[in-house]
């Protein structure tokens, strides 16, 4: 079986034999304990993007610690509130005590989502199919031009907000005509071998079905400077699902991910991510709710694609005299996923060196998407309210374009200004691919 049959059918399928308990019990607790080290000072809350326009959602203090503590010692349910929480884990970085945050509100919304939500319920059904985008997207990839026809007509909006719950207000993402897997497998797969040098891409679904130039320009960037990029077979980074309380299908995509990635780190490779949410996933989200075998061999050999670059290669050499007139002025938003990882002035660093690209960073606000969140009918109008300091920063910036490693950022972005959004390595590559690029 070929990898792309193999990615194919792992993705579709759906091992109900792989039951999950969704709230912790007090082995699973051990894998980052902490609740008890929170002594209530509060700054999880003042950088929580949500309880700034939401004078409502009770903040991160409430849904982890204090949650946690109640629900242990107490007995008592898991506040409706924990699905307020849009998971942009700003919390986790702001803990001056390292209190495990996200941790809890993703195992909380699990059992809140468990205990409270019904099976057959819209919000539900809505919540798994936006958590396993994949699935949907490997349907609508077989007649691309076709499926963005229906996704774009008036009728498929209505039916999405007032039978789904699924905001008419955004455009639906267009699929590519070509997959990236299918561009790979054209293409005979890697173009470079070197045993001395290789990293495996886990690309995630978007940049497979929807965005495959960016995924295309991480592979012509690397082999650029002498790496042999493998492309595995994947699931989605899980980061979806943690969102959205369906912890059970997050521990079946992970443990296939840890699974095949940690025999390619074992040969010598390191996996590399173009987006921020899924090398968050699984770095950080995998070792701390799962306890797979290997799994932490996995989170520590896992890298953002360009963070990778600028440990192992000698960027500011390998850009000097490059340039490139596609990417005068850029707006350059740092996800809240690429802060949590202090990953945030990468991007603006390396690009500096290339002559042509001007990219002003636009604050440290939130886009306020958050993944699925801002699909949400009832969640469109805070997601809107969050995005609206990051929107006023980029009609200030001398910039018409936009610049961001996450995928659903640059959704949101495009939405509040209609400017078209790019991706920091597709910028290296118009750099690396002119005469003085070498």
């Amino acid at each position: 079986m070929s990898d792309a049959d193999r990615f194919s059918e792992t993705d579709r399928s759906s091992d109900a034999s792989d039951p999950v308990s969704v709230f912790p019990d007090a082995e699973s607790m051990d894998l980052r304990p902490g609740a008890d080290d929170c002594y209530k000072c509060s700054t999880c809350d003042s950088v929580c993007p949500v309880a700034a326009v939401d004078d409502d959602f009770p903040g991160p203090k409430f849904q982890g610690p204090e949650q946690w503590r109640l629900e242990r010692h107490d007995d008592r349910e898991i506040d409706p509130s924990v699905s307020a929480c849009s998971n942009c884990m700003r919390c986790d970085d702001a803990c001056p005590s390292e209190v495990p945050l996200s941790q809890m509100h993703n195992t909380a919304r699990a059992a809140y989502v468990e205990g409270n939500v019904p099976r057959l319920s819209r919000t539900y059904l809505r919540n798994r199919l936006l958590s396993n985008y994949g699935r949907l997207a490997w349907l609508g990839s077989k007649l691309p031009r076709l499926t963005n026809f229906v996704m774009g007509l008036s009728v498929t909006g209505w039916i999405n907000e007032h039978v789904l719950g699924i905001t008419s207000e955004r455009e639906f993402p267009t699929f590519a005509t070509e997959t990236f897997r299918a561009w790979w497998r054209r293409r005979g797969g890697a173009q470079v071998e070197n045993a001395n040098k290789r990293v495996a891409y886990f690309h995630g679904d978007y940049a497979n079905y929807n965005t495959p130039a960016v995924a295309k320009a991480l592979v012509r960037v690397y082999e650029h400077f002498g790496y042999e990029v493998v492309v595995p077979p994947q699931r989605c980074s899980g980061t979806p699902m943690f969102a959205n309380g369906m912890l059970g299908d997050a521990r079946r995509a992970a443990r296939f991910n840890v699974e095949t990635l940690a025999d390619l780190v074992a040969d010598g490779c390191a996996v590399i991510c173009s987006c921020t949410s899924c090398s968050m996933a699984l770095r950080q989200e995998y070792p701390e709710l799962f306890d797979f075998e290997r799994t932490e061999l996995v989170a520590a050999n896992t890298y953002d694609a360009l963070e990778y670059l600028r440990i192992n290669e000698d960027l500011e050499s390998a850009l000097e005299g490059t340039e490139t007139d596609a990417f005068a002025g850029l707006a350059y938003h740092a996800p809240c996923h690429a802060r949590n990882q202090g990953l945030d002035g990468q991007a603006l660093e390396v690009l500096e060196s290339v002559e042509g690209v001007d990219a002003e960073d636009v604050g440290d606000s939130c886009s306020g998407i958050s993944g699925t969140y801002g699909w949400k009918r009832e969640r469109y109008e805070t997601s809107m309210a969050i995005g609206e300091e990051m929107f006023r920063h980029m009609a200030r910036a001398d910039a018409d374009a936009g610049l961001t490693e996450c995928p659903t950022c640059a959704m949101q972005m495009h939405h509040g200004t209609g400017y078209e959004i790019h991706h920091p390595l597709e910028v290296l590559e118009a750099a690396l691919s002119t005469p003085d690029g070498r």
